[in-house]
């Protein structure tokens, strides 16, 4: 049996506000490599394909799909998973506010849900409801039918716009 030797890369980057370097292969997916190098698995490797919003973090302060995106392409990125955005808090009211809607059931899709529903609010205001659609609209879920997230993403876009104008 013979070895397939692959070309590595190595990156340096900030995961969740803490640099890491690492060697990594070349075409290797962000998703894997948070999930099986650093072992953060809040994030979930689904469809592989870009279209179903599971594997959503932020890169450099925007959502991205970690499936269709290599690691090597993280050189020098900040990289913001829902553990982080979790552990600092950043996240705590949306979902408290998840939890208080029944906007979540199995879970599977729930951090990116978060990750991507935090990219919308960091914009500030409160959007439209059909804007709230709109954005998650690559985020999916099988189980609660959207209006119940929609209807958690908006409380809290409303309760940080009355925090910001007390």
């Amino acid at each position: 049996m013979s070895e397939i030797f692959r070309d590595k890369v190595d990156i340096g980057l900030s995961v969740n506000g803490e640099k890491v370097e690492a060697r990594v292969p070349a075409e290797q997916h962000v998703i894997d490599f948070l999930r099986q190098e650093l072992g953060l698995t809040g994030a979930h490797a689904s469809c592989e394909h870009g279209v179903c919003g599971a594997c959503t973090i932020r890169v450099n302060g925007q959502a991205v799909r970690g499936c269709l995106m290599l690691a090597a392409q993280l050189d020098g990125a900040e990289v913001w998973t829902v553990e982080g955005l979790s552990d600092n808090d950043a996240i705590r009211d949306l979902q408290d506010a998840f939890v208080a809607r029944n906007a979540l059931q199995c879970g599977f899709c729930t951090p990116g849900m978060l990750v991507a529903a935090e990219e919308l609010l960091a914009r500030g205001g409160i959007p439209e409801r059909s804007a709230i659609r709109e954005h998650l609209s690559g985020n999916y879920c099988r189980c609660t039918g959207y209006e119940a997230i929609v209807d958690a993403v908006d409380a809290v876009a409303r309760q940080r716009a009355g925090k910001a104008s007390s």
